[in-house]
């Protein structure tokens, strides 16, 4: 068991109160959207604090021009920041966006506190949510890939080994006395992943071979994505409401109509935000988004700001190379609204009521049908093998026999089309 695992073992099993914390966003018209804070990012890293564990005790929303070299927020909102944290018994400041190891550093001298930016806290987030090896492996890698460029600015974060919020790692006498260590143990954590991704690329071809779909549930985190595969598969998988709960994900066959199963996939909810050394770490899993057959694109609709989040969802869709692969809207959460907005396309969705199940169903038979094709074709009997698997993989409507073989009334898809054209006839 390495250092970040004892760690979370180990905090996991304390009992101790929990922090206090005073969250701070900066926003600049220098920044780029995804590095700025507002009122709607600031209530979103509440959320997170809070299924950290932790508890948000004040915020501070403060615009400039442009972030403080030294500080990131200047020297006076330091120690309004202090007095804050003094006031209310706060022991760390939680920033919306992301510090350097210097401004951390600076931070924590000038604040008192421990200081942590988002990246730590969803990395910390992610610690306590691994479940299987491949997570926790992921997770580590992520957390490893964080530190290493931030090693002179962490040293009091990470001398509170198993103190609580953005602890969960390796402790400072590692991480300063050996930085060749910690690039060994980045290789060696790719090295393990990357056995990970051939051990999936097998299993890829083995499902290739069963001509099951594979069908990914993408979505915002906690948009319901695996309230929504327990709804239609009974997967069982504990679906609670609070950020990134799903981690490790969870595969289910379905079928879906009298001719068509698939092969459901839960994911890892995405977010504003979302640290790049995270989705990296997560590739061996997010990968699978590529090879996907469809994608069901779980929005919370009874969120406010569902629009928006959909729109983060699309954009990290788009940067793992699966921008192209065709995907049905699923809005989820219809039974939480008072008043639904006008959809254009898409279907209205419950997952814990299972309302709007048939139309989902029909929804994804019809994106996977795209492309099918009837054909009529007369099949010899000396190769009675191809009816068997026509009545396998395709819709068959009509089975007459003649004298020169088999003629069959099907519904067939693109590969199976092409397969069978030397048996078409008419």
């Amino acid at each position: 068991m390495n250092e970040f695992h004892k760690i979370t073992c180990a905090t996991e099993v304390k009992t101790q109160e929990k922090e206090l914390a005073v969250l701070v966003g900066l926003n600049c018209p220098s920044f780029r959207q995804e590095e700025t804070a507002d009122n709607i990012t600031l209530a979103e890293l509440k959320a997170l604090v809070e299924t950290a564990g932790g508890i948000p005790v004040a915020s501070v929303l403060q615009n400039r021009p442009a972030p403080d070299a030294r500080t990131f927020i200047g020297e006076g909102k330091c120690e309004e920041i202090r007095s804050l944290a003094d006031a209310h018994g706060a022991s760390l400041v939680i920033f919306d966006n992301e510090l350097s190891p210097s401004q951390m550093h600076n931070l924590e001298t000038l604040t008192g506190c421990t200081v942590l930016d988002r990246s730590a806290l969803i990395l910390d987030i992610f610690a306590q949510r691994a479940r299987t090896g491949e997570g926790k492996l992921q997770v580590e890698l992520a957390q490893y890939q964080y530190i290493l460029p931030r090693l002179s600015g962490l040293g009091k974060s990470l001398s509170r080994l198993g103190g609580g919020i953005g602890t969960r790692g390796p402790g400072e006498s590692k991480l300063e006395s050996d930085r060749r260590h910690i690039r060994r143990r980045i290789d060696k954590l790719r090295e393990e992943l990357e056995q990970v991704r051939q051990v999936r690329a097998v299993q890829r071809r083995q499902r290739k071979k069963t001509e099951l779909p594979l069908v990914a549930i993408v979505g915002y985190t906690n948009a319901g994505k695996s309230t929504l595969l327990n709804c239609l598969t009974g997967a069982g998988i504990e679906a609670n409401d609070r950020l990134f709960d799903t981690l490790d994900p969870t595969t289910r066959k379905k079928r879906i109509s009298d001719t068509q199963e698939v092969l459901l996939s839960d994911t890892v909810g995405f977010i504003r935000k979302l640290p790049h050394h995270l989705v990296s770490a997560f590739k061996a899993t997010l990968e699978e988004l590529q090879y996907a057959d469809l994608l069901l694109h779980i929005a919370d609709i009874s969120d406010p700001e569902w629009e928006s989040q959909a729109a983060t969802v699309e954009h990290v869709i788009s940067q793992l190379g699966a921008g192209e692969i065709h995907r049905v809207m699923v809005y989820n959460k219809a039974d939480k609204c008072d008043s639904l907005p006008h959809l254009t396309d898409g279907v209205l969705f419950s997952a814990r009521t299972g309302e709007g199940t048939e139309a989902l169903l029909q929804a994804m038979e019809a994106a996977l049908g795209r492309g099918r094709h009837e054909m009529q074709l007369l099949i010899p009997y000396s190769d009675g093998g191809v009816l068997d698997t026509l009545h396998r993989e395709a819709e068959v409507r009509s089975v007459e026999y003649a004298e020169a073989g088999t003629l069959v009334d099907a519904v067939v898809d693109d590969k199976t089309c092409g397969r069978l054209q030397k048996y078409k006839v008419g």
